[in-house]
């Protein structure tokens, strides 16, 4: 299996060059040669969703905006799945607040963005196996609200009563640095492995804040079950100062174990 997170910017035509109009060949290109079977997709916007649905030849791509009220407009969290690979068994999204099942609510740490979680769970139909993924972006306000939504992530995690021992893979922009309490929460849901650990700086805004300028990594790819992680890798392209996103892009190679 090959899963990638990618927070691919929010599109208001802000960024010059860097604006996604510039990017999207370069984005299509890499996504064609790397072929990842399984991508969690952030900062995504409805124009951004239909394009990717659109251009994504042989993927399922899932997701609803933040939003409160029937619109669900504004960013979302898209997954998007190979599709003839994987089997949808079941999609959900939930709100990262005391209300999870209220579109809009956040918490009251948090700041005025409300929080999504997309969550997919898969059938991958070679190796008979099947994979829970859910697709984070921790608020970029509060730290506090941070720890509660990965909190209550994992919580959700394990209060599954449809495959509720199936591998599991939480990953997205957690918007804090790998010494944060925050990850604190893990100690009490044993069994998960950060497989992105020492990948280094993952934003790195268009360019402007390079390697050497210190390692601060916000995205990552954690695993619980039946998956072993054979490699890490970050997508650094970049084509005459365009490049895929103001992230770095963190592809994992996945192997089921004990099939």
């Amino acid at each position: 299996m090959k899963f990638t997170t990618f927070n691919i910017r929010t599109d208001k035509n802000q960024d010059g060059n860097n604006s996604f109009c510039y990017r999207k060949p370069l984005v299509l290109r890499t996504i064609a040669e790397q072929q990842p079977d399984i991508i969690c997709f952030q900062e995504v916007l409805p124009h951004v969703a239909d394009w990717l649905r659109e251009n994504l030849n042989g993927y399922t791509t899932v997701g609803c905006g933040r939003n409160r009220g029937c619109m669900l407009g504004d960013e979302q969290l898209t997954v998007a799945f190979r599709a003839d690979k994987y089997n949808l068994v079941e999609m959900n999204t939930f709100w990262m607040s005391p209300t999870p099942y209220v579109p809009g609510s956040r918490f009251e740490e948090q700041s005025s963005c409300p929080r999504v979680v997309t969550e997919v769970l898969l059938f991958e139909k070679a190796a008979e196996q099947v994979v829970r993924v859910l697709n984070v972006h921790l608020d970029h306000h509060g730290a506090g609200a941070r720890r509660l939504g990965l909190k209550q992530a994992l919580e959700h995690i394990d209060s599954h009563e449809l495959f509720p021992n199936a591998t599991t893979i939480i990953a997205g922009d957690f918007n804090d640095e790998p010494d944060s309490v925050m990850f604190d929460a893990f100690k009490d849901h044993p069994g998960y492995v950060n497989v992105t650990e020492n990948v280094g700086r993952t934003f790195h805004g268009f360019g402007k804040c390079p390697d050497e300028a210190g390692s601060i990594q916000i995205d990552y790819i954690w695993v619980r079950g039946n998956l072993k992680c054979t490699n890490v890798e970050k997508w650094t392209l970049e084509e005459n100062g365009v490049y895929l996103s103001d992230h770095y892009p963190i592809c994992v190679d996945l192997e089921w174990e004990n099939k």
